[in-house]
């Protein structure tokens, strides 16, 4: 037994909310601001059905070994993205619901030797196939976030908030970090230390990946005092800007064959 049939599970359930959302969107609700700077609810619906059609052809180079781009370029995902966004909300329910029934037969159906076959997104480095479910569970839950239509951090599962923050812990850009230290609260609790330059900061699991992804301003994630391991912070100095997120699609050293757990 491995990871995939939990993370199967998940990217269902995480779907099936995602469309729930999207089929109570109107037009107009549709053609308002997201959470994205210059982005419609229309544009984050686009992407997220070109996404997962983006997985769906790296699962398709993972099964036949032939190479196949996630997409043929950035400006073409872009152009895809622009198209598609003023579609009326039925049209992107339609699309979102369709690709993402593709990819989940693709799942379903991948041979097992196939899954350690390495791919590639847009920047490197290569995962072997097994981690698509992985960046396409992250695509939904944060995306999801991003339509601002009630579904927020505190709504991500504990599991995916887990897994999130541990590839986040290590592809960290220790380069171009704005903190030193990460104080995860609650049970159990954690440090991340020697971060880089910057303050400590401290809070719960869920509101820290959304400050570290840039989903909140840094609602319920404070300073640590100067001296003192993890007291709870007053909320009054103002945070530093979060270091860059997502500067690798998958940490460098992911396992070829599907692992029993992950993380």
């Amino acid at each position: 037994m491995t990871v995939l049939p939990a993370v199967q599970a998940e990217l269902a359930s995480a779907t099936d909310l995602l469309l729930a959302t999207a089929a109570s969107l109107s037009d107009a609700d549709v053609a308002a601001p997201s959470l994205l700077p210059g982005w419609t609810r229309g544009h984050v619906l686009a992407h997220l059905a070109g996404n997962a059609r983006s997985h769906l052809r790296l699962l398709t180079w993972a099964r036949t070994g032939v190479e196949t781009p996630q997409y043929p370029s950035l400006e073409a995902r872009t152009a895809e993205i622009e198209a598609a966004a003023a579609r009326p909300a039925a049209r992107h329910l339609a699309d979102l619901a369709d690709s993402a029934a593709r990819l989940a037969a693709a799942i379903r159906d991948l041979p097992a030797a196939a899954w350690p076959a390495p791919v590639r997104g847009m920047r490197p480095p290569s995962h072997p196939a097994w981690y698509v479910l992985v960046r396409r569970l992250r695509e939904v839950g944060m995306h999801h976030v991003d339509l601002d239509a009630g579904y927020g951090p505190r709504d991500w599962p504990e599991t995916f908030v887990h897994r999130e923050l541990h590839d986040l812990r290590r592809s960290w850009p220790y380069d171009r970090s704005t903190v030193s230290e990460v104080v995860l609260t609650g049970e159990p609790g954690q440090r991340w230390q020697n971060l880089g330059q910057g303050p400590a900061v401290q809070g719960r699991p869920a509101d820290m990946l959304a400050w570290l992804t840039g989903r909140s301003d840094g609602e319920g994630v404070t300073l640590v005092p100067a001296g003192q391991p993890s007291p709870p912070g007053d909320g009054g100095a103002l945070l530093p800007e979060p270091p860059p997120w997502l500067t690798m699609p998958a940490p460098a050293d992911l396992p070829a064959t599907p692992p029993k757990d992950y993380p």
